[in-house]
């Protein structure tokens, strides 16, 4: 089968940063779902695997993560799915990525493609979801207001960087699932619209100090914090504007900063990382799964869209290098997707 993958850490002006290869195909086994991939979109993990992490001597690495594509075989305790079933998913860092043309995953981490998508616009969400959904829901204890047993007031969700492809979702999960009031960080025209029509309720200057930003919206401090991106740079503002006993989650790598400002206001910092959950095979592993099936029917009933923001052709090694300049190039709205082979 056809995929694409590298053999040694290279910048993408290097034809060889990623290739064309032949590989064989995958067998069945346990919970595997063998997956016919129809579109996979790309993530900043993809372009900091490529450049950090190299293949085993002699070896090579296929990468890939999010994906929309169709179940070809199931192995013998898979139970939630069928061949012909249309699917949508995350994937594994434990497993070759999606970046083939067939792939195999736990079907605990799978869930049912939105109907209303095709596969390119469903194959840009997953990732982003998963790690928003777990952000402000598990790390950040966002109440829902459908679980909130009467409870009205979710006080204040910041979320950075909202424009990309975590902010995008965070951003409309909170203001579908919650009576939280939204808001979140940009500096690019173009990012301040997006964020607007997403639903946030105000727009924060992240290139200003944020905690100035904040007393010019009129709000004193924050109960959560969503923190997606240039957390080291922002994080003293952060510290400022965070409420007492409130709660920060993180989700980028940042260099060493100083959480003690945190002491002083009783507030709790969260790590949220996506494949954790699929690393260790935690008891409550098919949370992903279960939660990818509850967005795919907020995606039908028109609640929420999909962050798809271009396709950029056929899943090829020449593609897939653009796509990985694109992102690192740090100025994406939205998500990439490759379709078809």
């Amino acid at each position: 089968m056809k995929a694409i993958a590298y053999r040694q850490c290279l910048p993408t002006s290097d034809p060889n940063a990623l290739i064309d290869v032949e590989l064989l195909e995958p067998v069945v086994a346990g919970r595997d779902l063998l997956v016919r991939i129809e579109a996979i979109s790309v993530n900043p993990v993809d372009t900091k695997v490529r450049r950090n992490v190299a293949p085993p001597e002699g070896g090579m690495t296929v990468l890939g993560y999010d994906a929309a594509g169709v179940v070809e075989a199931v192995g013998p305790q898979v139970t939630l799915f069928k061949p012909g079933d249309a699917v949508w998913y995350a994937g594994s860092r434990l497993r070759q990525g999606t970046n083939a043309q067939r792939h195999l995953v736990d079907e605990r981490i799978v869930g049912h493609k939105p109907r209303s998508l095709d596969f390119a616009q469903a194959a840009a969400m997953p990732l982003t979801t998963i790690t928003a959904w777990e952000a402000l829901f598990d790390r950040l204890a966002l109440p829902r207001a459908d679980q909130a047993g009467g409870q009205t007031d979710a006080g204040t969700v910041l979320i950075t960087a909202g424009a990309g492809g975590v902010g995008s979702i965070a951003i409309q999960l909170a203001r579908q699932l919650s009576t939280a009031r939204i808001l979140a960080t940009a500096s690019r025209p173009e990012s301040r619209a997006q964020i607007e029509a997403l639903g946030a309720h105000a727009v924060i200057d992240h290139s200003q100090p944020i905690s100035q930003g904040l007393k010019t919206a009129g709000v004193r401090w924050v109960e959560r914090i969503f923190s997606v991106s240039h957390t080291d740079t922002h994080f003293p503002e952060l510290a400022k504007i965070v409420a007492p006993q409130g709660r920060i989650c993180v989700i980028d790598d940042p260099a060493a900063f100083d959480v003690r400002p945190l002491k002083a206001r009783c507030a709790s910092l969260h790590w949220e990382a996506m494949f954790t959950r699929s690393s260790f095979e935690t008891p409550d592993m098919a949370q992903q799964g279960q939660l990818l099936n509850e967005v795919a029917q907020l995606v039908d009933a028109g609640r929420i869209r999909t962050t798809h923001s271009e396709t950029m052709g056929l899943i090829n090694a020449a593609n897939l290098r653009a796509a990985h300049a694109k992102i690192e190039s740090g100025k994406m709205v939205g998500k990439l997707v490759l379709a078809g082979f």
